[in-house]
Order: C-alpha cells, then sequence, then structure tokens
C-alpha cells in the first residue's frame, strides 16, 4: 500500500473568480481506516458548481470548507482495504472522498457500484447527484404537464440535459439556454430539444427576450433556475399564470460573492420579482437535494433503464490529473466545460 496520497486543498479564499493562489497540491499521510471505515483510492472525481459556495464562510445551508482542509466533492473510487463487512477490497464505491488521490469514509456513508450496469462515471453526474436534482426539481416542483413549455439554462450540463429529457418525456416543449453555438447544437441534436438560444449571442436581456418569445409562443410554464443574471431576467415576464420556477443554482452570481451582482439593471430588482410572482400566481421553490435522497431510490428505477436502452443521452467532459482540477473547476465555473466536468485522477 502507498504511504502517501495527494490532495488539492483550500489554500485561502477567493474574492470574485477563484484563481490558483485559492488552492493548494500537496502531499499527506496515507490516513489508515478505523472500525466500520474503507480506504478508497479515488479513480474519479466530480467538480460541481456548488464548491465555489464552499470556498465562502458565509453562511449557508453547509458549512464551508476550511482553509487548508481538502477540497470537498463527490468521487468514486476502488476499494483497497476495509473494517466493514460491506465492502471488500476490489469494490468499486461513490463517497465524499474529496479532491484527493485517497480517502477514508464510513462504510455507512458509501454506496457501492457495480460496473457491469454501467460505467462508474455516471455516479458523479447522469445517475450520481446532478442526474437526480435535474429529474427531482422538475418532476416533485416543476409538475409538468404535457403540451406545456420548459425552459432551462445550462441545457447542456448534467442538471439541465436531464430536466430537458425528462421534460420532453413527458410531452412538453422544451427551450435550452446554453453557451455557445455547439452547445446549442447539442441540446438540440443529442438530447432533443426543441430549441436552444446562445446566450452569449446577446449583450442584454431585453434581447434576449425577444428571440425567447419567439422560441417560447405560448409563453413559459416552467422555468427550472440553473444561472440567475440575464437569463433570469429575459425569463420573468414571459412566464404564464400559475408558472413553476425550481430553484436550483444561480451560477452567474457564484463568483460575486452574493446577490445581484451581474444584473443588468433592466428590471431584475426584488420590487419587479415579487410582483411577477404575486399578480402571475407563480409557484417558486428554492430546493437542497441533499434533503431529498430518500427519492434516490426512486430516481435509480426510473432512469437507470433508459439509460441503458439509451433513451437517457448524457455527454462527460474528463480532465486528466488530479493537480489539474483547479484549472478545471475554474474553466466550467465560466462555461469552459461541455457536458458533466469530471478530472480522472488515476
Amino acid at each position: 500500500m502507498t504511504e502517501q496520497m495527494y490532495r488539492v486543498a483550500l489554500a485561502s479564499r477567493p474574492t470574485g473568480a477563484p484563481g490558483p493562489e485559492n488552492f493548494s497540491y500537496e502531499a499527506a499521510e496515507m490516513p489508515p481506516p478505523g472500525d466500520d471505515e474503507v480506504l478508497v483510492r479515488v479513480h474519479y472525481m466530480s467538480l460541481d458548481p456548488y464548491m465555489r459556495g464552499r470556498m465562502d464562510d458565509g453562511a449557508s445551508y453547509a458549512a464551508p470548507v476550511p482553509v487548508g482542509g481538502t477540497m470537498e466533492g463527490g468521487a468514486v473510487g476502488q476499494v483497497i482495504a476495509s473494517n466493514s463487512p460491506h465492502f471488500k477490497p476490489g469494490d468499486f464505491a461513490f463517497g465524499m472522498f474529496g479532491w484527493a488521490t485517497h480517502a477514508v469514509q464510513p462504510a455507512n456513508m458509501m454506496r457501492k457500484l457495480d460496473p457491469a450496469q454501467a460505467p462508474i462515471t455516471t455516479a458523479l453526474g447522469v445517475l450520481g447527484m446532478p442526474g437526480f436534482t435535474g429529474w427531482y426539481g422538475l418532476t416533485a416542483l416543476g409538475k409538468p404537464k404535457a403540451g406545456e413549455t420548459l425552459v432551462v439554462a445550462a441545457a447542456t450540463g448534467p442538471v439541465g440535459s436531464m430536466v430537458g429529457q425528462v421534460a420532453k418525456q413527458a410531452g412538453l416543449r422544451v427551450v435550452g439556454i446554453a453557451g455557445g453555438p455547439d452547445k446549442c447544437k447539442l441540446a438540440v441534436e443529442k438530447f432533443g430539444f426543441d430549441a436552444c438560444l446562445d446566450h452569449r449571442a446577446y449583450d442584454t436581456a431585453k434581447a434576449l427576450r425577444q428571440d425567447l418569445s419567439t422560441a417560447c409562443p405560448d409563453g413559459i410554464d416552467i422555468y427550472f433556475e440553473n444561472v440567475g443574471g440575464k437569463v433570469l431576467e429575459a425569463v420573468m415576464p414571459l412566464m404564464n399564470n400559475f408558472g413553476r420556477i425550481p430553484i436550483c443554482g444561480m451560477i452567474s452570481w457564484y463568483n460575486a460573492g452574493g446577490l445581484g451582482a451581474g444584473a443588468s439593471g433592466e428590471g431584475l430588482t426584488a420590487p419587479a420579482i415579487w410582483r411577477t410572482i404575486l399578480v402571475k400566481f407563480l409557484s417558486v421553490n428554492g430546493f437542497i437535494i441533499s434533503n431529498h435522497f430518500d427519492q434516490y431510490p426512486a430516481f435509480l428505477n426510473q432512469v437507470a433503464p433508459k439509460l441503458a436502452s439509451g433513451d437517457i443521452a448524457y455527454l462527460e467532459d474528463i480532465a486528466e490529473g488530479l493537480e489539474n482540477a483547479p484549472a478545471a473547476f475554474m474553466s466550467m465555473l465560466t462555461g469552459g466545460n461541455t457536458g458533466k466536468q469530471i478530472v480522472k485522477v488515476i
């Protein structure tokens, strides 16, 4: 067994967009597993937008990563030592192993994987937290009905692509918003969206709204919120009465360290938003998927067979090497990835 491991730690808290100076790649001693614990060698780790929030020390739904602590994140790997009857060396598992080559976790906080059923990377994306987030947010909070219109931004990411595909299969008109013509083409040709708009082609929310209204001639019934900013400004006036807005994320604002930065001032103000919610009888639901993991088995039962049959498509963007995780993460926050961002550790 190797006596050393490597990890990426939070070197300092960023102000605005994170930079290389906020991360530290370093060696550490190999942790021994304790009672009912398991030592895993990480093969792949996930990069997700929520991790940006963990780098700040503001109040949130989860504790921040401490300065000097290993960056948090889900990962998949192979068991190399176990003090639990539920795992044996050679088993593959998912857990919150962090940005590291190795990790020790309690057995009850890990999930065993079967590589024969699906590639282990799918536990980080389409069959993992992001896919589950899209499925739950749409089905439980969006409450889709055949014939309605749904809009989702970050359309080719693991959350947005799941939302779009499930909605399309439920008989909705599905319009995506993505960053760049190549991503818009993927949304339509790979994930089956009816239309997709490139938000980078518009300087203002008003201009985006004009084309969005053409793509959504009957208005918008469900807006799955992933980004905030200009897209939210464009969508709100187009919402139909009794529309639903599941709030999953606000990536356009994450690097600002708070709400409001990046808005263009065309009406995205608290009074305007609240009035729209009131007069259009909108249902707006914020949710954090960790509160709903009792529904994860239902998600797997519904989506895993569709993945196996090809009825659910997915896309992965895999960076090579743990030392390159910070660069891949910073790129992801500005839309540099295509599909689910993953880092191959070994």
